[in-house]
């Protein structure tokens, strides 16, 4: 059975990262047994990064490497109909969203206006942490957000790239049904995996203005939610 490493859920979502998000989602709407492992520390995962899985002994990290593993090893179908348009769309959104998720992050760790309702949100919901582990978690993405380049913008810069990256997935998710069509594929369980840590979060940043806004963008979000979070969770 595969075993899912990620971050720990938060305002009810089944893991705070987009990624971890992101793969849970995907075995969830495959149907895929598997048991979820929730951990902070990330030290043990491959290249340091969460989510990681355990298939039957191998380890395997990265979200998009995990989801091709699973399809290939397990013949899943659930991309299998798309175009190679479609195909190319799904790759172009799945990188938008990697631009995406800096800003995300940005919102929750290093812009002061938010940090203390993010950081009140960890310490009730995970009473093992402590505010100076937080604080030396939030020191380090400090020093990600500066060699990524985010953490040089201004707010409101931050933020406009962020909304910009939201107005092209309001543009592109469907008033009903899916991206592709009727039945979810692999890129719904990604833009799931970033829309859900920003809708459902009690953080009213811009990027949450913005995802309320957009009635598509919280249909698309609570249809999957209501599908993955319907089955019995693992621990």
């Amino acid at each position: 059975m595969i075993t899912l490493y990620s971050y720990p859920e938060l305002f009810g979502v089944a893991d705070n990262n987009g990624y971890g998000l992101k793969v849970f989602a995907f075995l969830r709407l495959n149907g895929m047994p598997f048991k979820h492992e929730h951990v902070f520390d990330a030290s043990a995962a491959p290249r340091g990064q969460l989510p990681y899985i355990v298939d039957n002994g191998e380890t395997i990290g990265d979200s998009d490497t995990i989801i091709a593993h699973v399809i290939a090893k397990n013949r899943l179908k659930m991309d299998a109909a798309l175009t190679a348009g479609q195909c190319d769309m799904s790759h172009l959104i799945t990188r938008m969203l990697d631009d995406l998720y800096w800003v995300m992050s940005y919102s929750r760790w290093k812009d002061e206006r938010f940090w203390p309702a993010f950081r009140d949100a960890l310490l009730r919901e995970h009473p093992s942490l402590t505010e100076a582990g937080l604080r030396k978690a939030q020191e380090f993405n400090f020093q990600r957000y500066y060699f990524q380049g985010i953490g040089r913008y201004t707010p409101d810069a931050a933020y406009a790239r962020g909304l910009a990256d939201l107005n092209v997935l309001a543009n592109i998710i469907p008033a009903n049904g899916y991206v592709h069509g009727e039945k979810p594929t692999c890129i719904d369980a990604g833009i799931y995996g970033f829309i859900a840590n920003i809708f459902f979060y009690d953080i009213d940043t811009p990027l949450k203005q913005f995802v309320v806004s957009a009635a598509n963008m919280v249909r698309h979000c609570r249809a999957i939610h209501d599908v993955v979070m319907a089955h019995p969770r693992s621990t």
